[in-house]
Formats: C-alpha cells, sequence, structure tokens
C-alpha cells in the first residue's frame, strides 16, 4: 500500500528548539497514536524526516541521531507521531471520532447485556445512550481504555451489565472443518475433542452479547444440527 502524497497530512514535532515533518496517512498516523503497529510503507508518503516539508527541507542524519538517539525512520517515525501533533483538517477529525464512537458502541454491543432480559442492546442504541449522555471520544486513545467511562455514563440510560458465556458446542461431522474456525472467531475454544464419527466438540467462553449471534451462524453454516448448550453465564 502506497500512501498519496495529496492526501497525506504533515505529523510534527519540536525538539532542542528544532522541527521536524513527516508526511503521514492521517488514519494510520492516528493508529500509531492509539499504540498500534503500523506498517512503515503504509504509514509514510515520503521516506524522509523534514525540517519542512512544504519546501522538502530535510532533516540531516546526524541531528536524527542526536535528538531521537537513532536513524531508524520507522522508530523516528513513530516518536513524532506518538509525542508530537497530528494535522488533521477538522472533516478528518470529525470523522475519525465518529470512527471511534462507533468502534467504542460496538464493543459495548457485543461484551454488555440488558440484566433485565439478557439480551445485548443493539450498537444504535448505545450510540443513542452516548448522545444522550453527552459522551466524548477520544480518538487518540484506544477504544478498549474508553470503554468504562463510556459504561459508567450511559448506564442511567440504559442498563448494561458485561457478561460472558461458556457454551458447549458438538458439531456434526459434514460440518465440522468449516464450522471449527468460525467458532474460533467467537471466543477462546478450550477441550477441543475430535470423535471418533469426525464431529467437533469444545467448550467456548465468548462474550454474552455475543451468544445470539453465534447460535445464528451455526445453525446457518449446519442447517440447525449444530449442538449448543448454556454451561454457565457470568459477570465480569
Amino acid at each position: 500500500m502506497t500512501v498519496s502524497v495529496d492526501k497525506a497530512v504533515i505529523a510534527r514535532i519540536t525538539k532542542a528548539g528544532q522541527h521536524f515533518e513527516l508526511l503521514v496517512d492521517p488514519k494510520r498516523a492516528i493508529e500509531v497514536k492509539t499504540g498500534k503497529t503500523v506498517p512503515i510503507e503504509e504509514l509514510l508518503a515520503a521516506p524522509e524526516v523534514f525540517e519542512d516539508a512544504h519546501k522538502g527541507t530535510k532533516a540531516s542524519p546526524a541531528t536524527l541521531n542526536k535528538l531521537f538517539g537513532t536513524n531508524d525512520l520507522a522508530k523516528i517515525a513513530v516518536m513524532i507521531i506518538k509525542n508530537g501533533e497530528v494535522q488533521l483538517t477538522t472533516e478528518q477529525r470529525r470523522a475519525m471520532v465518529v470512527e471511534h464512537t462507533k468502534a467504542v458502541a460496538a464493543i459495548i454491543s457485543k461484551q454488555g447485556v440488558d440484566p433485565r432480559s439478557g439480551a445485548p442492546h443493539p450498537a444504535d442504541r448505545v450510540l443513542r445512550a452516548m448522545e444522550q449522555a453527552k459522551v466524548r471520544i477520544d480518538m487518540e486513545r484506544p477504544v478498549e481504555q474508553q470503554v468504562e467511562a463510556v459504561l459508567k455514563a450511559i448506564t442511567p440510560i440504559i442498563p448494561i451489565k458485561f457478561e460472558r458465556a461458556t457454551l458447549a458446542v458438538k458439531i456434526p461431522a459434514e460440518f465440522a472443518p468449516r464450522v471449527a474456525g468460525v467458532i474460533r472467531n467467537f471466543g477462546s475454544p478450550s477441550k477441543e475433542e475430535w470423535g471418533s464419527d469426525g464431529s467437533y466438540m469444545t467448550t467456548l467462553e465468548l462474550p454474552a452479547g455475543l451468544q445470539t449471534e453465534l447460535y445464528d451462524k451455526l445453525n446457518a453454516l449446519t442447517r440447525g444440527s449444530a449442538q449448543i448448550k448454556l454451561i454457565k453465564r457470568e459477570g465480569i
């Protein structure tokens, strides 16, 4: 993946009175800020550290080594982005906040349930509660780190409890090879066994909010022949 110079924005930092700039993909740069590892070729539009990106003035290797302690471009890029400023447009910033907000709502929808019914809250309902509670999401922090604060803000509006369910699953032989991989995408299987008839059996732990989705998926893939039993369900 090549980053377009036309769509790149500037990430900059000042160290010891000197300016350093990069031309970066805006979305990937924010991912770096949140702690994700991004391949350098998907991050930079130009493989250079500039003193002035608009003028194309490059920082000298000696200066970079002195102030960053390395000449490794990937390491320097991460330091500049994490500790400096990514100059997003207003529209880019708004779009990323919306994306992060939806990501938080999706996590809550999948992992949380309504304690009155045991059913998950749809993501749209969570989003409406977040709006009503005037929740503000920080796009420069990992979404996972913001879930707890969001839960605290919206619980007075829609009661939510985080629970995990443990299920016993048995898949008939004719569907087992394909369905076993699907099951692993939902949670953490344990005690995986293959029966003498080729059937697949496992105990699976997953967020309680994903139970219905798992049931529907397995029944669709096995034409309703999957055997699923709830062993326990407990809060976390």
